[in-house]
């Protein structure tokens, strides 16, 4: 089945990417193998910016680039890391990519029903 669709959930430690039409889906789960270190600076928390893991990113980007239009979704900045990624790594997955948007922890049956609500909503649902 040709999926035109995809929905991108990511974090630092995983990426769940479901291709879908209006009534199919498929996903997958991509893991990293990165470990990101947290250290104290100054009394603050603080998160070491440790090199990004690219083959997960990379991974990622694979696993959409067939791909029409591309939702990136997730609850932190990764998103935004892995957007950079692919306008310098993968500039043609990049163009694909329809909006970045902040969504917490979804299910799968959670995520796909956001994705699907806006493709509707923004017109772009085949």
């Amino acid at each position: 089945m040709s999926f035109n669709h995809v929905v991108v959930w990511l974090d630092q430690a995983e990426a769940h990417v479901i291709h879908f039409t209006r009534d199919a889906a498929e996903s997958e789960v991509i893991k990293t193998a990165s470990v990101h270190a947290r250290h104290k600076k100054a009394g603050v928390d603080a998160s070491i910016e440790s090199e990004q893991d690219p083959e997960y990113l990379n991974e990622i980007a694979a696993a959409i680039e067939a791909a029409q239009e591309i939702l990136v979704v997730g609850p932190g900045q990764e998103k935004l890391v892995f957007i950079k990624h692919l306008e310098k790594q993968h500039p043609a997955v990049a163009d694909k990519v329809v909006s970045v948007e902040t969504v917490d922890h979804p299910n799968d049956g959670q995520l796909l029903a956001y994705a699907r609500k806006y493709f509707v909503k923004e017109g772009i649902m085949h």
